[in-house]
């Protein structure tokens, strides 16, 4: 019996202890977490942060990625064309337009249907198959929308002469930059193909496999945006020239005039 008091009398003390030891839990609001327990919010966001970083450093590998969300309509717009081949299968027709704006955000996107029959596809450049073509666009339609989008801005391309006239459209020269006829960027006088100015100035490799007209537009305005101070003095410059030269013209013709009313005078004496 005397062992059984002792055993209970030790319970009874035991249970004070606890119930204090639970009051003071209680009063103090709960046990105090620890100290990676009070960081748990900070921790995911560190971690987004850190995925976030390697997200836009993929995204930054390559320069050709959008750096905008802004799908406007700039002041200066970038157009590539891809053809597919009509008659014998050695003219070009217009098979797919693509522009975009300066950030390089696509603005207008389209297969095109040709007035004439397609003989060949040019898949391997052009990327066009038939079955791009069965729904695609009335060459009307994205002539139009095309020559609108177009207007009275600086447009921006590679060998635009080519697309311009698969567009049957033309553009204001002064209004018009084209790598492949910007000095900076030609060899000995020589044109170098898009590709190459890529390789050059942007550090990144186009038109591997097939042709990608967003891709190609992208590399224009790129290659327009890092150069564009440069590239808007050259233009201005050459507008002057002409301003210039039309200026002089006249004056020759009048002083050849003057000189045969002369002679005639002379004659007639």
């Amino acid at each position: 019996m005397g062992s059984e008091l002792k055993q209970n009398s030790n319970k009874l003390q035991l249970n004070p202890n606890w119930a204090n030891l639970q009051k003071s839990l209680t009063s103090h609001g709960g046990p105090k977490p620890s100290k990676p327990s009070t960081d748990q919010s900070e921790i995911p966001t560190g971690i987004l942060g850190k995925r976030k970083e390697r997200s836009d450093s993929k995204l930054g590998d390559n320069p050709l990625t959008p750096v905008s969300d802004d799908f406007s309509l700039t002041d200066a717009v970038a157009m590539d064309c891809e053809m597919v081949g009509v008659g014998q299968g050695n003219r070009s027709a217009l098979g797919r337009v693509t522009l975009v704006n300066k950030w390089g955000n696509v603005i207008f996107d389209e297969f095109v249907r040709p007035i004439e029959r397609v003989v060949d596809f040019r898949t391997q450049i052009s990327g066009i198959r038939p079955r791009d073509l069965r729904k695609a666009k009335d060459f009307c339609f994205a002539q139009k929308r095309v020559a609108e989008l177009i207007k009275g801005r600086i447009l921006v391309g590679h060998a635009l002469r080519n697309d311009l006239k698969a567009l049957l459209l033309s553009h204001r020269k002064e209004d018009i930059r084209d790598t492949s006829e910007y000095p900076p960027f030609q060899r000995e006088g020589h044109r170098s193909a898009l590709r190459h100015l890529a390789a050059s100035f942007l550090n990144v490799e186009i038109q591997s496999g097939e042709h990608c007209p967003v891709e190609d537009a992208r590399a224009a305005m790129l290659l327009y945006e890092k150069n564009r101070k440069d590239w808007e003095k050259l233009a201005k410059d050459q507008i002057r020239l002409k301003l210039k030269q039309k200026k002089r013209k006249p004056r020759k013709k009048t002083k050849q005039r003057d000189g045969l009313h002369a002679d005639d005078a002379t004659t007639a004496a």
